[in-house]
């Protein structure tokens, strides 16, 4: 269990950096030139990180589900209040699917942007970075906060 803000402020820098190499992999997946890789390859990537993050900050469903009563409700209440819907709950295909189609513009201007030749390919590579960079930053951060409520609560 963590305990402390500074192993919470440790967990949040290499989460962090996991989400950068899943976006690297994001990128190189949208340079690709056969129609919907990238998009196969976003939302296997958003499967698998998603969940990952949620595990180190102890939110996944497993670790939740282990929680007294009152603890579970307050990670959800904290999570629903902050518009994520994804602590504490089982990752799916579908949900990593509907997140995809939150940026949903960008993934589409990246597959057409990768048949532009050498430019397109940097644009898209570009886009598919920004786009599981977005999702997963965002993802750490309500993690974070959501897990620094619960030791604030805990320390008061």
């Amino acid at each position: 269990m963590i305990q402390t803000l500074a192993e919470l402020d440790r967990l949040r820098g290499e989460c962090r950096q996991l989400v950068t190499k899943r976006a690297l992999t994001a990128a190189g997946a949208s340079v690709v030139p056969i129609p919907g890789v990238d998009i196969a390859a976003d939302i296997g990537l958003l499967a698998t990180m998603l969940p990952a993050i949620s595990k180190r900050f102890e939110l996944d469903h497993e670790a939740v589900d282990k929680l007294p009563a009152d603890a579970a409700q307050r990670v959800f209440v904290l999570a629903a209040g902050m518009g994520n819907n994804l602590i504490g709950r089982m990752m799916t295909r579908t949900i990593a699917k509907a997140i995809l189609r939150r940026v949903g513009k960008r993934v589409a201007v990246a597959s057409v942007a990768k048949y532009v030749p050498v430019l397109g390919s940097a644009i898209a590579a570009s886009i598919g970075f920004g786009a599981m960079k977005l999702a997963g930053d965002a993802h750490v951060e309500d993690c974070y906060r959501t897990a620094r409520a619960l030791i604030e609560d805990r320390l008061t």
